[in-house]
C-alpha cells in the first residue's frame, strides 16, 4: 500500500473562494500498475484564475468540468515517472498534463501525459506550467490570432493585471511582436515597478491609486489600439473608453467577474457597448484550446525567447500540497506576480 496526500473540494458555490474550500487527506493508491499506467510523483502544480469557474456547478463553460465536491482537485501539473508500464515513458521521465490530480502520488494513464525536455526551459521545469505551457500559449495566440499585431504599424498595447502570469508574458510579446508602446495596469507600485524595470512596459498604472483615465490618456496619447483583457469590469470600461477606430480587444479572461453569477464573457455596459460598435472594435471570446495545431511551434517559440533572455519570467512559489488552497486564495486576490505555483515535492 502506497499512502499519499491529496486535495478534495468541500464547498462549491458562487463567493469568495478561500482555502478552507479544500481540505488535504492522506489515502492510498494500489502498490501495483496496470500495462499503460504510470506512477508518478508531482513536483509542480499550477493554480489559476479559471479554476475559479470549476467551483460552480455550472462552469459556465463547454469545454470546463466542474470540481466535485469531495473529490480529488486537478488543473495543471508537473511531475516525475517512478514505475512506468508505458511503451513511451520510462522511470526518471518528467511528464505534464492540463488535468493533473492534486496529489503527492498518482497512478495515470501514460497516455495522456505529454514529456518534457528541461532543457529548452534552462532546466526550470515549473516553466512549463507558465511562460513555456498553456500561459505562455495564451497570450502568445492570443496576441497573434485576435490582436492584429503589426510590426511597424506603430500600435499601442495596454494590458490589464499585467503583474499575472498572462498579463506578464503578453506585454512583453506585444513588445516581441511588433507593438511600439506597451502600458501595463496593476495593483501595487511594487507590481508597477516590476513590469517597467524588468519586463520592458514603457509604463504602468497603479488602478488603486489616481484616476486611470487620466493616466491612460497621458500615457497613451495616441489613444488604444490593442487591449488584452484580463480583468474585465470597471478597469476594461475605462480602457475601451480610450481605444481607437477598428482596434482589438484579446478577451483572454474575466477575473473581477468570476464571483459573480454573470455569463461568460459578461457583457459590456450600455454606453461601453455603444463605444464598441461604433468604432468597429473587435471583442470576441478568445479560447486557446481552439489553436493546438500551432502548439508546438509556439511552444518552440516561447522556449527560443526564454533562452535568448528576451522573454522574463516570474514565479511566485508555494510549498507543499497543504498549502495549496491558501496559494489559490492569494492568486485570486493578486498576490502573486507572474505564475503560481506549489511546490510539491522536490
Amino acid at each position: 500500500i502506497i499512502y499519499f496526500f491529496d486535495f478534495k473540494i468541500i464547498l462549491g458555490k458562487n463567493g469568495v473562494p478561500v482555502a478552507e474550500n479544500f481540505r488535504l487527506e492522506q489515502s492510498t493508491i494500489a502498490d501495483k500498475i496496470q500495462v499503460g499506467q504510470v506512477r508518478v510523483r508531482t513536483l509542480y502544480l499550477s493554480v489559476d484564475p479559471y479554476m475559479r469557474c470549476r467551483m460552480n456547478e455550472d462552469t459556465g463553460s463547454d469545454y470546463l468540468l466542474p470540481w466535485q465536491l469531495s473529490e480529488v482537485a486537478d488543473g495543471g501539473g508537473i511531475g516525475v515517472v517512478e514505475e512506468s508500464k508505458h511503451d513511451n515513458l520510462a522511470k526518471g521521465d518528467f511528464v505534464t498534463s492540463f488535468n493533473w490530480p492534486w496529489q503527492t502520488v498518482a497512478i495515470l494513464d501514460g497516455s495522456l501525459l505529454q514529456k518534457l525536455v528541461p532543457q529548452l526551459v534552462n532546466g526550470r521545469l515549473s516553466y512549463f506550467l507558465g511562460a513555456a505551457g498553456i500561459t505562455g500559449l495564451t497570450a502568445l495566440l492570443g496576441i497573434r490570432e485576435k490582436g492584429h499585431v503589426a510590426a511597424g504599424a506603430n500600435q499601442t498595447m495596454v494590458v490589464s493585471g499585467a503583474a499575472g502570469a498572462c498579463g506578464s508574458l503578453a506585454g512583453q510579446i506585444g513588445r516581441l511582436e511588433g507593438c511600439s508602446r506597451v502600458v501595463g495596469i496593476a495593483g501595487t507600485d511594487a507590481k508597477c515597478s516590476i513590469l517597467v524595470g524588468e519586463m520592458g512596459f514603457d509604463a504602468a498604472i497603479n488602478y488603486k491609486k489616481g484616476n486611470v483615465a487620466e493616466q491612460l490618456r497621458e500615457l497613451c496619447p495616441g489613444g488604444v489600439d490593442v487591449y488584452f483583457d484580463n480583468v474585465g469590469g470597471d478597469i476594461s470600461d475605462t480602457v475601451i473608453s480610450q481605444m481607437n477606430q477598428n482596434s482589438h480587444i484579446i478577451l483572454c479572461g474575466q477575473i473581477s467577474q468570476y464571483n459573480k453569477d454573470v455569463p461568460y464573457p459578461p457583457p459590456l455596459p450600455p454606453d461601453i457597448e455603444k463605444i464598441q460598435k461604433e468604432r468597429n472594435i473587435t471583442r470576441e471570446r478568445f479560447l486557446v484550446l481552439n489553436y493546438m495545431d500551432k502548439q508546438e511551434a509556439s511552444v518552440l517559440q516561447l522556449c527560443q525567447w526564454i533562452q535568448e533572455g528576451k522573454l522574463k519570467v516570474r514565479e511566485t512559489v508555494v510549498e507543499g500540497l497543504a498549502n495549496i488552497g491558501a496559494a489559490f486564495q492569494s492568486m485570486m486576490n493578486g498576490g502573486n506576480i507572474g505564475k503560481q505555483i506549489v511546490s510539491v515535492s522536490k
